[in-house]
């Protein structure tokens, strides 16, 4: 027998598989799907099993060394999406099967994750008249006698009288896996649905077509109980339901809510896990015991069967685009597509749905349900604008003197804040007020951020930090000033205005696990007045107690030169408001800004997403972005500038020749240089993917030879950097 096996191997160039013979020791174990050990070489490395066959056109095949898995790890699905993912995004056939896989799992992880087990015990069927017992004895046998109970329990009692018990032959001996993810599972709650609820919940479960369906509600609608109700009317069928949301400050509420309603029948993935919970949680699915799955972009590939309905909340959010490394594919994408092969329910959710997804919504590619008012018909929050340019005359810091009294205010009533600032880090960079001198990254083409709890400057693209110093380098002057804002500096200035509990929550102060789900209940408690965040606070958290949201510095994701820059600050604005005044108090939300009268701001203050919609749709319309036209992003990377200019140079040249879509550039990316690398950028706007393909796959084939330049080829990219 012979196996064609996919070797883990960062060889661009071995995209393909391997014929291996299979030694007869390994013919009953060997299996499609499963990981070997093979020769390659001069060393022994990883790879799957893709398929078996009775013999081979070559001769003289190395033998399999070893198998690694007795069960499958990459199902008939899974091996069919992964073909199906790098086709549409050009990447390794390798790359698309490691990204579905925990790292214990994946092809050469190095990553060893042992087995826990927990020892459960209940009484044998045998006669126990002719034995004498103590009462600890008696007592472990009256809770063993029906059913099995774990080793833990029965310990409390009586160690001692537990291994007399099972040396006797009284208790038998049950081995069980232990998992390392444990929910705290309380009463089965169940909300009954509205009857705008319901209108959406009957028409989608009753459709005979797999078109998907976007759910267009407002926040604090009850989307979520919609979600609840179809993964239940699934779970009834003996069906299983995949739900995916965007980020992980998202999952902790949403499990909760879950695993009230559904019990340990759900099952996490995402990057708060450990590897050896990830594990666990892939290896329930894998077995059956876990019916629902919650997770982030990368449980999209969860190895669930007969799936029923997919889910995918917060639609909008890029958070579902992996852009940082291959494959870059889109969750979206691939849940339509599963969706097509499991013959399921489709269902995207938003308050501010992306641009295509509504337009396919409006065609009728996908079926529009809308759910304008808010449950049990609580008012959405006032919106408040404040117009900075006039504020910045009365006040020296970054809170208009409205904003604090109304701050205040709140505290006063035992209400809660919550303040979003789209930084992190104490100040955006560090300058000599004296020359201008601003420090700069010597690894990137980037400002370095302050950051005044460690008092270091640090580059958030590769990790450089230097401690932040007192004279000038250029100057000499003693005039060293941190310029620019961030969330330390805000919390800062706040603990000055305020007496106020403030609990900062961002990328530094979440990095520790379980950071996410510790902060959430303790200002869920009110032990904290104010929660003061990034944009990790925008969206998908429920406070009933949050009163009053304010938006500092609105206009930051304005000024990212991003075609999706207009969008993301409506729909962030959008979000952010959407926390406020979900419970009986009514809400009201202060944004400030610098620019109250772009359109993006003025449809947010005032909810309107369809006139936001149809002014921006008008824009991309004239200029020729997404949805009216496909992007395809090249991105020309190497050490030596002008070899990577001449070569971006080629390929615009080749380009030309061979297709006729718009093409720009090539020009030094946003972030032209990044850890020494130097960058540039080529965007094709097209109509069809029939129309580039065939040249792209042929310029990232003519550089996988190439160690002087590295080609990255980005199909509908969410951000041009």
């Amino acid at each position: 027998m012979v196996a064609e096996v996919l070797v883990e191997v960062s060889n661009s160039n071995v995209d393909k598989t391997f014929d291996y013979n299979v030694p007869s020791a390994f013919i009953n174990d060997i299996k499609v799907g499963i990981r070997v050990e093979v020769p390659f070489g001069r060393r022994v490395v990883n790879g799957f099993v893709l398929s078996l066959k009775n013999d081979s056109e070559l001769s003289d095949l190395k033998d399999i060394s070893n198998i690694i898995d007795k069960d499958i790890i990459l199902t008939d699905e899974l091996l069919e999406l992964g073909k199906i993912v790098k086709d549409k995004t050009l990447a390794t056939l390798i790359s698309c099967y490691q990204v579905m896989l925990p790292k214990a799992l994946k092809a050469h992880s190095g990553t060893q994750i042992n087995k826990k087990y927990d020892y459960y015990y209940k009484v044998n069927d045998i006669d126990l008249s002719t034995y004498k017992f103590n009462d600890k004895q008696k007592l472990i046998i009256e809770m063993c006698k029906d059913k099995f109970i774990i080793k833990d329990e029965l310990k409390k009692i009586s160690i001692s009288s537990l291994n007399t018990l099972l040396n006797k032959n009284i208790l038998i001996e049950e081995k069980r896996e232990h998992y390392r993810l444990k929910y705290d599972i309380s009463e089965n709650i169940v909300h009954k649905l509205t009857t705008k609820q319901n209108e959406i919940y009957e028409e989608i479960i009753n459709y005979d077509d797999i078109k998907p369906s976007l759910i267009y509600g407002v926040t604090g609608s009850g989307k979520t109980e919609i979600y609840m109700e179809l993964i239940n009317h699934y779970l009834e069928m003996g069906k299983t339901a995949l739900l995916l949301v965007p980020e992980i400050s998202l999952t902790t509420q949403l499990i909760s809510r879950f695993v009230a309603r559904f019990g340990n029948r759900i099952a996490a993935l995402h990057s708060a896990l450990s590897d050896g919970e990830k594990y666990d949680e892939y290896r329930r699915i894998a077995n059956g015991e876990a019916s629902i799955v919650i997770g982030a972009r990368s449980a999209v590939f969860a190895p669930l069967n007969n799936i029923g309905i997919i889910i995918v909340d917060e639609e909008h959010s890029d958070s579902y685009k992996q852009s940082e490394s291959n494959p870059r594919y889109n969750a979206k994408e691939i849940a339509v597509i599963r969706g097509k092969m499991h013959n399921c329910k489709v269902v995207f959710g938003s308050a501010t749905p992306s641009l295509e997804a509504m337009a396919r919504a409006k065609k009728g590619v996908f079926h529009l349900l809308s759910l304008m008012e808010r449950v049990n018909g609580r008012e959405l929050p006032l919106v408040k604008i404040i117009d900075m340019n006039k504020e910045i005359r009365r006040t020296k810091g970054h809170f208009s003197n409205e904003l604090v009294e109304a701050i205040k205010e709140k505290i006063n009533l035992d209400e809660q804040v919550i303040l979003l600032l789209n930084r992190r880090g104490y100040a955006s960079f560090v300058t000599c007020k004296n020359c201008g001198y601003t420090f700069k990254c010597p690894n990137c083409d980037i400002s370095l951020t302050y950051h005044k709890s460690s008092n270091t400057m640090r580059c958030h693209y590769c990790g450089y930090g230097d401690s932040k110093p007192i004279v000038c380098p250029e100057c000499h002057e003693k005039s060293i000033n941190d310029l620019g804002v961030g969330t330390q500096r805000i919390e800062e200035e706040l603990k000055s205005l305020v007496d106020a509990r403030v609990l900062r929550m961002d990328y530094d102060t979440t990095s520790r696990k379980g950071s996410h789900e510790k902060m959430i209940t303790t200002f869920k408690n009110h032990e904290y007045d104010i929660l003061l965040g990034t944009q990790m606070v925008s969206k998908g958290l429920d406070f009933p107690l949050v009163t009053l949201v304010g938006v500092i510095n609105a206009d930051t994701s304005l000024n990212i030169p991003d075609y999706n820059s207009s969008f993301n600050t409506f729909s962030l604005l959008n979000q952010v408001s959407g926390r406020a005044g979900r419970s009986e108090k009514p809400g009201v939300v202060y944004i400030q800004t610098f620019n109250k009268d772009h359109y993006a701001i003025k449809y947010a203050s005032n909810n309107d997403y369809l006139s936001f919609y149809n002014e921006e749709m008008n824009i991309r319309k004239v200029l020729k972005y997404p949805p009216y036209y496909y992007l395809c992003y090249i991105r020309i990377s190497g050490k030596n500038n002008n070899t990577v200019n001449n070569e971006a140079n080629k390929i615009k040249r080749s380009l030309d020749r061979n297709i006729n879509s718009i093409i720009l550039g090539p020009s030094p990316s946003i972030l032209y240089k990044i850890n020494n690398i130097y960058r540039y950028s080529i965007i094709i706007k097209y109509k069809s993917i029939d129309e580039i393909k065939a040249i792209l796959i042929k310029i990232s084939d003519h550089y996988k030879n190439n160690n002087d330049i590295k080609i990255d080829i980005d199909f509908n990219p969410l951000h041009i950097l």
